[in-house]
């Protein structure tokens, strides 16, 4: 089912990437896509988005509704008609919200997690951690800065900018095949961040990816960024 174009404003998103061994990640990953490589590393994170005035387009903001949400996130590549594509394939999503664990794979892309999430902002400082209704759980403490991790494999902010802005189509799956969803944002601003803590259950499962595949690299922060989300054709 194709949703409307939906309109709201990112309040804050939070991207969490981290670098992992490509032949890892190829086993986890399913058909058509493949791992977008950056210097010979797969690139995997966690997006954690606070959505305001979620709705149709062209509806007021008054009806919207307001989430916490988390995306595990695998950059991808795939072939379509004889171009290669690029975009996120989303193992998993959790949300606080429950209307989103409703209708997720019926209306919105993939299944949705209700998760409990507990959220600290202040001065620049944010500590986020949630814990799933299938007991994944998620962690983070940061502080803004105005300088790029220098340990990054990206080496600097405007080259990550440009690698996850590329990556604005997202696919979830949904039973026997992947949904698509585009963002939009209507202007493009990512700020580094300062990490001191961050963990993963789902990146922490050594089932998945033995200890040692995943490397924290960095962490970015968009704030008050207006929005639409765009179905695209499943696969």
């Amino acid at each position: 089912m194709k949703i409307p174009t939906i309109h709201g404003y990112i309040d804050r998103r939070i991207l969490i990437n981290f670098t992992a061994d490509p032949k890892v990640v190829e086993k986890i990953i399913p058909f058509p896509f493949r791992p977008k490589l950056y210097k010979e590393k797969a690139i995997v994170g966690i997006c954690l988005i606070r959505l305001k005035h979620i709705k149709p387009k062209g509806l007021p903001d008054f009806v919207g509704v307001n989430s916490e949400n988390g995306a595990h996130r695998i950059a991808v590549e795939w072939d379509e008609n004889g171009e290669t594509k690029s975009g996120v394939y989303i193992p998993r999503r959790d949300t606080s919200l429950k209307l989103n664990t409703l209708v997720g794979g019926r209306i919105f892309p993939g299944k949705h997690y209700h998760a409990k999430f507990n959220v600290n902002e202040n001065d620049g400082n944010y500590h986020i951690d949630f814990k799933s209704s299938d007991e994944t759980e998620i962690l983070i403490d940061a502080s803004e800065t105005n300088v790029f991790n220098d340990n990054s494999i990206f080496e600097t902010l405007n080259n990550v900018s440009d690698f996850f802005e590329k990556g604005d189509l997202g696919y979830s799956p949904n039973q026997n095949k992947f949904e698509g969803l585009r963002l939009k944002a209507y202007h493009w601003e990512v700020r580094p961040l300062d990490v001191t803590n961050v963990r993963s259950s789902f990146f922490e499962n050594e089932e998945f990816f033995p200890k040692g595949s995943v490397t924290f690299d960095n962490a970015l922060l968009m704030t008050n960024i207006e929005h639409e989300w765009k179905s695209e054709t499943d696969k």
